[in-house]
């Protein structure tokens, strides 16, 4: 990879005052992504945009597709060729590639969808943001499965969580999630570029032969396309050699278990959160991603003014901070969620706290103000 080093060399420490969208090509340049499929579509075309320029540095490739399934489906297949790949889309384009992703769970697939959100449902205000594909990005898809889903709340976090987003793919072979939206997309701030020893590349295990490609151990290891190995792959039941077996239960079962159980048994591995102001907290104001900075604008204002608020930030929105949540909940008498919809994530607190649970909602493609989220604040306190 030294065709990696010796370009990202030029950035090492630097300060940018780029776009959230910009941060996201640059930190999958930097997580080594070297395949980027995709179709263009607001509020996520500057992603694409700077890595069709970045990529040919890097002998990479960077292909725009018919649409979004063909998109998805090009990255699926680079991922089976040895690429570290990925796609950007919005919206539409998220829903189009819903079937597809559900092919790379079912396959263990290794890639990172970035879904800069945008308001809908359908064409909606296309050029506005919004936060309303968090339930999706978890259950778009059919059948049972895990996902997992990180949320940035800055230009710096789009580059940073970017490079997460690819590792988590490799540790547990499965697509991963960017789930951004158009308010961070489009900001504009300043971002500072890591140190190419500090950053941390995750490199896929590699299988010596197909016998136990999709199964044998909870994560088993990958085969790649064009090595000299024979795999079939398949979004049908399979056995582990990769064989299809549609009839039998146990097959069935076992198959989608280990699926299932290789996100959720490393919950706490994966889930990160950020809390602040805790300390003798009544009232704790939960939010993510761009609603996320005027809730701790608002807490802020709160504990200037004396009241016992606090701010509790998901990073990770899937797997869902069940834990940390409970905990909250046996805190704090109520909880706050300001979010960009009609109130998603409020409806999955909901299921793990015995505390009085109030959505602060707003939709039409303007993020919340300090003024809006401390008046409910003052509300309760």
């Amino acid at each position: 990879m030294d065709y990696y080093e010796n370009y990202l060399k030029k950035f090492e420490g630097k300060t940018f005052f780029i776009l959230g969208d910009e941060a996201v090509a640059y930190g999958a340049l930097f997580a080594r992504c070297n395949f980027f499929g995709g179709y263009p579509i607001t509020p996520a075309s500057e992603v694409a945009e700077l890595i069709a320029r970045l990529l040919p540095n890097v002998n990479g490739y960077y292909v725009q597709f018919e649409d979004e399934i063909a998109s998805i489906g090009a990255v699926i297949g680079a991922a089976w060729a040895g690429g570290k790949a990925m796609t950007a889309t919005s919206g539409p384009g998220f829903s189009l590639m819903q079937e597809n992703i559900g092919y790379a769970v079912m396959t263990e697939t290794p890639c990172v969808i970035v879904d800069v959100q945008r308001s809908g449902p359908s064409t909606g205000q296309a050029t506005k943001p919004a936060q309303g594909d968090v339930m999706q990005a978890r259950w778009g898809t059919h059948g049972d499965h895990e996902i997992i889903a990180l949320a940035p709340s800055s230009v710096q976090e789009c580059f940073d969580l970017m490079i997460d987003c690819f590792n988590l793919s490799e540790i547990y072979r499965t697509p991963v999630i960017l789930l951004t939206d158009g308010e961070i997309g489009h900001l504009r701030e300043k971002m500072v570029m890591p140190k190419l020893k500090d950053v941390k590349i995750v490199k896929r295990p590699k299988a010596k032969d197909n016998k136990s490609v999709f199964g044998g151990q909870l994560i088993p290891p990958m085969m790649e396309f064009g090595r000299g190995g024979f795999i079939h792959v398949t979004g049908s039941t399979h056995k582990t050699s990769g064989m299809r077996d549609v009839e039998s239960q146990e097959v069935h079962e076992e198959l989608i278990t280990r699926i299932y159980k290789k996100i959720e048994t490393n919950r706490e591995k994966i889930v990160r959160i950020e809390k602040k102001h805790m300390k003798n907290a009544k009232v704790a104001v939960v939010s993510y991603g761009a609603s996320a900075r005027p809730s701790l604008g608002a807490v802020e204002r709160a504990r200037r003014n004396k009241k016992k608020v606090g701010f509790f930030r998901f990073i990770t929105i899937w797997p869902f901070a069940r834990k940390q949540i409970t905990e909250l909940g046996k805190q704090v008498d109520t909880i706050l969620v300001p979010e960009m919809n009609l109130g998603q994530i409020s409806r999955e607190i909901e299921r793990f706290v015995d505390c009085e649970v109030i959505s602060v909602p707003k939709i039409g493609g303007i993020v919340h103000s300090i003024d809006e989220i401390y008046a409910k604040i003052k509300e309760v306190v």
